[in-house]
């Protein structure tokens, strides 16, 4: 038994190791997506880094040793070349981080058909074209793979103004267990993560300007504090590791605790 027990425990810094596996990492010029290039790389990974700005592509490529990729994820030509590339010019392309997304708020009754469509595009369609083409490069390949992507608490729950960001990332998350499904066969998993309150540098440029407004959203998290870009890329790791090989068809949710809390006032028994 302590054979065993050395043999498992000696493994486990050897499955979160990355050496030899390429990543593309679609959005990795800022925020959870240069955070997540970053994680992969320090485990030994070589990325790909994709962002539509290619000043930012070239910036985080030149840091983490990478290769930047000018592209726009939500069109097919860009998406094909991207994997081609991968597939090319990676040693073994071994899966894709997927971190686009941007929220328009709109209360529900005065949403117009553009900004819909919109929220679909920029939050949707680039994850159906990711599973789509990745996936077939990986199953080509042979050797498995992994897709993770991020989708948000908004595609779980509801909250006022986020009828069409919170649907795209709902379908994000129904997406994510077909494919999961479709692509076992041939070794590839695909998973997503839930981030709630992520502090982004869009977002600390925007509304958590406001200090008061800032100390709301960290007094409603249990945790006492909103998240960060390296709690996201942490799972980004995990799930892009050996350390998650029995995991497919799944959503984590990353919130530091808001969804499990009592929805409700509760009373005082004192």
């Amino acid at each position: 038994m302590s054979n065993e027990r050395e043999v498992i425990e000696g493994t486990f810094g050897q499955r979160l190791r990355l050496d030899g596996r390429g990543f593309v990492v679609l959005g990795a010029g800022q925020g959870m997506g240069r955070a997540s290039a970053q994680a992969l790389a320090d485990l030994g990974a070589e990325v790909v880094c994709v962002d539509i700005d290619e000043g930012l592509a070239e910036e985080v490529a030149r840091e983490i040793g990478g290769i930047a990729v000018l592209a726009d994820v939500t069109d097919r030509a860009d998406m094909e070349r991207v994997m081609t590339t991968a597939a090319g010019d990676l040693d073994r392309f071994a899966g894709v981080v997927d971190v686009v997304g941007m929220a328009r708020w709109s209360s529900l009754l005065t949403l117009d058909d553009e900004t819909w469509s919109a929220q679909f595009d920029i939050c949707l369609r680039h994850a159906y074209l990711t599973v789509q083409i990745a996936g077939r490069e990986l199953a080509r390949a042979g050797r498995g793979g992994t897709i993770a992507f991020v989708s948000s608490t908004s595609g779980i729950t509801g909250a006022p103004n986020h009828a069409a960001y919170g649907a795209a990332k709902a379908a994000m998350i129904s997406l994510v267990k077909s494919a999961a499904v479709e692509l076992a066969p041939h070794g590839v998993r695909v998973n997503a993560v839930a981030p709630g309150t992520i502090m982004t540098d869009r977002l600390a440029g925007s509304l958590f300007q406001d200090p008061d407004y800032a100390a709301a959203q960290a007094a409603n998290v249990p945790m006492g504090r909103v998240g960060e870009v390296v709690d996201i890329a942490g799972v980004m790791l995990f799930l892009s590791s050996d350390l998650s090989s029995y995991v497919t068809g799944t959503t984590l949710t990353i919130d530091g605790g808001v969804a499990a809390k009592f929805a409700y006032a509760t009373p005082s028994f004192d």
